[in-house]
């Protein structure tokens, strides 16, 4: 990470009066002061009817103050690469300004970035700390896909703005997902993976001993980007001969596939209702290629942050298997418990 500065916002709310231009001059020139910043040049220019905007050019950056007397609101912006952080002013505004509050927003202006989780509330914002920006770019089937160094998670796969693995927990992930399945039963001949471009399923089912797997993959771009870029998930999934790789539409791909063919499904699709509809539509395809007392797993998503999604994908299971059993654990970085859904083709 290289810093180049600190940079403060303020945003003074209910101020009762509309101050004279000079005031603003006099509040800068303190600030600089005590900031030990070297003013450069000032501009300022005063609005009809009302309504005020200075800008004080700085050797290290630059301090602006903008008035709204209509709305009561003064704000104030501070950007400096020098040694004192802008917070100095602070206190100086407190004192010059009458207010109700003062909303403070501070940034370190550095070679980090955040990446805003798409499960925040209004209420409560998340955000991933991005130290690098390794790969960004649109697949040819329309997906965006970017890999991104992540401070506390190191490199992690995010398609359609969405963390979809992390390298630091991709195997409570990938292995809470293949035990599942395994739980139900013991039978590791034949496995289907639907999805899952990152490798991870494919890998554990190596891993576990599975003989042959057939891996349904809609868009070869997220496999060769994570082969790329996340070898350390996706390292083994292509290794071994028993891993044969089916590129496009899966749900037509399976039409094509014998009955009874597979011991095990996993069906790594997304959590969204588009694809809780296509699996519910596909769903007879996949019973039909699923050996009797043969194991459907699928990830289900979160009953922490979409219990009505959850709920919608055990209704599909039961629908269409008459059972469900459900797995969880939690991944440090989507921050919840993640579940995993398993019927027995009974």
């Amino acid at each position: 990470m290289t810093k180049v500065g600190e940079h403060i916002t303020l945003d003074i709310i209910g101020t009762t009066k509309e101050y004279d231009p000079s005031i603003f001059e006099k509040v800068i020139h303190d600030i600089a002061k005590a900031a030990k910043v070297t003013i450069l040049n000032i501009s300022k220019y005063k609005f009809e009817p009302q309504g005020f905007t200075i800008l004080a050019l700085l050797a290290e950056s630059h301090i602006s103050f903008h008035t709204f007397p209509e709305k009561g609101i003064i704000s104030f912006d501070f950007f400096t690469c020098g040694k004192i952080s802008p917070s100095v002013a602070l206190d100086i505004i407190k004192k010059e300004f009458k207010h109700t509050r003062i909303v403070k927003k501070k940034f370190n202006r550095d070679t980090k970035s955040l990446y805003h989780d798409i499960y925040s509330s209004s209420g409560l914002q998340k955000s991933y700390v991005v130290n690098n920006v390794i790969a960004d770019f649109k697949s040819k089937v329309g997906q965006h896909i970017e890999i991104l160094d992540l401070e506390q998670f190191g490199k992690s796969l995010f398609i359609d703005g969405e963390i979809q693995v992390a390298e630091s927990d991709e195997y409570l992930y990938s292995s809470t997902f293949v035990n599942a399945g395994l739980k139900l039963n013991k039978v590791k001949e034949k496995a289907a993976i639907i999805g899952g471009g990152d490798g991870g399923v494919a890998r554990e089912c190596i891993s576990k001993g599975f003989n042959f797997i057939d891996w349904y993959e809609l868009d070869p771009e997220v496999v060769e980007v994570c082969s790329k870029h996340l070898g350390e998930i996706s390292k083994k999934s292509t290794e071994k001969n028993s891993v044969k790789c089916i590129w496009g539409d899966a749900f037509e791909s399976i039409k094509s596939v014998e009955d009874d063919k597979y011991d095990k499904i996993f069906v790594d699709l997304n959590d969204d209702q588009f694809c809780i509809d296509l699996a519910a539509k596909n769903m007879d395809s996949l019973v039909r290629i699923l050996k009797p007392n043969g194991v459907i797993t699928a990830q289900v998503g979160s009953q922490d942050k979409k219990p009505e999604q959850v709920k919608k994908w055990l209704d599909v299971f039961n629908k269409n298997f008459g059972n469900t059993t459900l797995d969880r654990v939690y991944i440090p970085s989507f921050d919840c418990s993640w579940n995993f859904s398993s019927s027995i083709n009974h």
